[in-house]
């Protein structure tokens, strides 16, 4: 029998990484476009 509790467990975690990794990457380009802001100033 499958072990449906840990197939979601997985799955969770994974959905956890892929919303952290797009955080992160958000986080970034927010930090690269303002430091374009304050070379043009």
């Amino acid at each position: 029998m499958p072990d449906y509790k840990e197939m979601y467990l997985n799955m969770v975690r994974a959905a956890e990484q892929a919303q952290n990794i797009l955080i992160e990457a958000q986080q970034k380009c927010e930090e690269m476009y303002l430091d374009t802001q304050d070379d043009e100033d």
